[in-house]
């Protein structure tokens, strides 16, 4: 079994404290209705990648990352210096995911491909 390295240890608590943070502290209508997909910590955890989701998928992904590392990501990492039990929490950088949106894109791909191929085979 492998064990999981610090930094993916401190992304994962970084994860659940920053999710509970946006849904009880945030009163930003705009930032509700995010889910925190993942938190890449850096080697010397001086800085963190925090990818970020929006539903309805892909709606207004880029306004919420400008909103979030504006002055709100200063105040994320006041909050979780105060849950978190890290001597330092690093500097946050949010990123839209949109990895979701990208899958889906290929879904739609793939299925009208078949649709196509079983189209052919019945005509021909």
């Amino acid at each position: 079994m492998r064990e999981f390295a610090r930094t993916e240890r401190i992304g994962a608590e970084l994860q659940r404290d920053l999710a509970q943070i946006l849904r009880e502290k945030v009163k930003d209508p705009r930032l509700q209705l995010i889910t925190v997909q993942e938190v890449r910590v850096s080697r010397d955890l001086s800085h963190a990648k925090v990818y970020f989701t929006c539903f309805p998928v892909d709606e207004g992904g880029l306004e919420q990352a400008r909103l979030l590392n504006g002055k709100l990501a200063g105040y994320l990492r006041r909050e979780l210096a105060h849950c978190s039990r890290l001597r330092t929490v690093p500097q946050l950088h949010f990123m839209h995911d949109e990895s979701i949106a990208r899958g889906e894109h290929l879904s739609n791909l793939i299925e009208g491909a078949v649709a196509s191929e079983r189209k052919d085979s019945e005509e021909g």
